[in-house]
C-alpha cells in the first residue's frame, strides 16, 4: 500500500489546485485549506476508500456516520439506475405522490416505535430537524398553545447546520463568532457526560443533578411556555456521549409531566449503528413524539431524511374541517430515485442480518477499544457498538486538556492517516463511526493502528516538552 502524502499531492496534482481555488468545503478551514488542500477520494468499496494516487484507506468514520451497508454496492447502482430510467423526478407537494415515496413511509411507519405512523420526507438530517421545529410550532399553534414555543437541548450537542439547528445544537467548536444564532426560545441544559460530571459526582449523583437542572429550566421559562426537548440518544459529534442509565427514562417522564414533546435526533443512531433501527424505545427506553432520521436511512448512497411523528400530533394537526396546510416542503423531499435507494438499503440491512453483526462486532471493537485506555494521552474510552470515541488529556488524574494549539486530535489522526486509518479529530477526540459491515479484523487493524499513534504522539510531545507522562 503507498504511503498517504499531502505534500505530494499539493506539489503535483492539479486537482488540489481547483479544488482551492473553487470548492468551499463544509467547515471549511481557510488557512489550513490553502496550505495543504484536501484529500480527494475517488474511489470507494466496502469499508475501504482510496485517493487519486492509490492510497487506500479503512475508513473508521463511515464517511460522516453514513456509510452503513458499506460503498461500491451493485445492487444498489441497479436499483438507482432502473429509477433513473422509470421516474427521475416526482412533484413532492399538495396533491402529487410517487409510488417508492408512499412504500418508504410505509416501512418507516412500520419500523418506528409506538404510534410514530406519519413521515415527512427531507433532504437529509439537518432539514429533518428543521422540520420537527416547525411541526412543534405548527402543533402549538393548533392546539391553541401560542406561547408554548421555547426548546430546551443540550450544551455541546449536535442538531443541523442551517441557522436554526445549529442554534438548538450548542458544540463549543461549531459556535464561530462570524455566525449569528437564535437565542430567544431555545436554551439548553448540562451535556450528560459522566466522564466529565461536575464535584466529582458518581453516576446516581450526576443523574439526579441532570434531572433536578432539567426540571428547574422548565420551571424557570414556566411549564405553559416550554414545547420541546431535543436530544441524541447517544450525542455523535459531542464526542459519543453515552448519558448515565436511566437518564432519558426520567427525561421523558419529566416531559410527559409537563406537557413537553420528546424530540429524538436519530440522524446518527437509526438504521443500524446501535443494531436497532431505532434506538429510542429499544435501548433507552422511551417512546418520542418526533424522531429525525437521515444518514443510514440510505447509507449516503443518495441525500435523504425524514421526519417521523405520532398520531397524537397527527390528529390535532390534521383535525377534519379545519382548512389548515402545512406550508412546509422541499423540491426533493420524496425524491424517487432517492427512496428508491432508502428502500433498497433496508432490504439489504433486513436481509443480511446487519442489525445482528453489528451487536457482534460493536460489542467486540467495544472490548478492543478499551484496551486504550492503558495508554498514555487516553482519559477515557467511550463506545456503544458503533459508535465510538477516545478522548485525550494532558493529565490523567485531572482530565486536564492539551492546549488548543497542541491540536491533540489531529496529531494522531495525521499519523493514523499515514498508516492508511481514517479516524475523525474533533479537538481533543479522535470519533469512529466505521460501516455496519466491518469485520473483527478490521476492528483489530483500527485498534492497533490507533493504538501505535497515540504511542508515537506521546514520544513526540514528551520530547517538546508538552506532555509530562502523568
Amino acid at each position: 500500500m503507498a504511503t498517504p502524502s499531502k505534500a505530494f499531492a499539493v506539489a503535483h496534482d492539479p486537482l488540489v489546485e481547483a479544488d482551492k481555488a473553487h470548492y468551499m468545503h463544509g467547515y471549511h478551514v481557510f488557512d489550513e485549506h490553502r496550505e495543504q488542500g484536501a484529500l480527494n477520494i475517488v474511489a470507494g468499496e466496502g469499508a475501504y476508500i482510496r485517493d487519486t494516487h492509490g492510497n487506500r484507506f479503512l475508513d473508521a468514520v463511515g464517511g460522516m456516520w453514513c456509510t452503513n451497508i458499506g460503498l461500491g454496492r451493485e445492487e444498489m447502482a441497479l436499483a438507482i439506475a432502473d429509477q433513473v430510467r422509470q421516474l427521475a423526478y416526482s412533484n413532492p407537494f399538495s396533491d402529487m405522490a410517487n409510488d417508492v415515496a408512499i412504500e418508504l413511509c410505509q416501512k418507516l411507519a412500520q419500523l418506528a416505535p409506538g404510534d410514530l405512523n406519519h413521515v415527512f420526507l427531507t433532504t437529509g438530517g439537518s432539514t429533518a430537524v428543521d422540520t420537527a421545529y416547525r411541526l412543534i410550532q405548527y402543533y402549538q399553534n393548533c392546539r391553541g398553545k401560542p406561547h408554548k414555543k421555547h426548546i430546551i437541548a443540550r450544551y455541546n450537542a449536535y442538531h443541523g447546520s442551517t441557522t436554526l439547528t445549529m442554534s438548538i445544537g450548542n458544540k463549543a467548536a461549531d459556535r464561530v463568532p462570524e455566525f449569528d444564532y437564535q437565542h430567544d426560545l431555545i436554551h439548553h441544559v448540562s451535556n450528560p457526560n459522566p466522564y466529565r460530571a461536575p464535584h466529582d459526582m458518581d453516576e446516581a449523583e450526576f443523574l439526579d443533578f441532570l434531572v433536578a437542572e432539567f426540571e428547574d429550566k422548565i420551571l424557570s421559562l414556566g411549564a405553559d411556555n416550554v414545547a420541546a426537548f431535543f436530544a441524541e440518544p447517544i450525542m455523535g459529534s459531542g464526542g459519543v456521549i453515552i448519558p448515565p442509565k436511566g437518564y432519558f427514562q426520567r427525561m421523558w417522564q419529566l416531559c410527559q409531566t409537563y406537557d413537553i414533546l420528546f424530540v429524538a435526533d436519530e440522524v446518527v443512531t437509526s438504521f443500524g449503528r446501535l443494531g436497532t433501527f431505532f434506538a429510542s424505545e429499544e435501548l433507552f427506553g422511551v417512546t418520542p413524539d418526533i424522531i429525525t432520521t437521515a444518514k443510514g436511512l440510505t447509507s449516503a448512497y443518495l441525500p435523504l431524511g425524514a421526519c417521523i411523528f405520532s398520531e397524537r400530533i397527527w390528529q390535532v394537526i390534521a383535525e377534519p374541517g379545519k382548512g389548515r396546510c402545512f406550508t412546509h416542503g422541499f423540491t426533493y423531499s420524496g425524491h424517487p430515485v432517492c427512496c428508491t435507494a432508502a428502500l433498497k438499503n433496508i432490504e439489504i440491512i433486513e436481509r443480511e442480518h446487519l442489525l445482528e453483526h453489528v451487536k457482534d462486532v460493536g460489542g467486540y471493537l467495544e472490548q478492543r477499544l478499551q484496551s486504550l485506555c492503558e495508554l498514555p494521552l487516553v482519559g477515557d474510552v467511550r463506545c456503544m457498538k458503533l459508535m465510538a470515541c477516545v478522548e485525550f488529556v494532558a493529565d490523567k488524574a485531572s482530565k486536564a486538556l492539551f492546549a488548543d494549539e497542541v491540536n491533540i486530535g489531529e496529531r494522531i489522526h495525521s499519523k493514523a492517516q499515514a498508516k492508511g486509518l481514517l479516524v475523525r479529530p474533533i479537538m481533543h477526540l479522535n470519533v469512529m463511526s466505521p460501516p455496519l459491515i466491518i469485520t473483527h479484523a478490521q476492528v483489530d487493524e483500527i485498534v492497533e493502528t490507533l493504538r501505535q499513534c497515540i504511542i508515537e504522539t506521546a514520544r513526540e510531545l514528551t520530547a517538546l516538552g508538552l506532555y509530562q507522562g502523568r
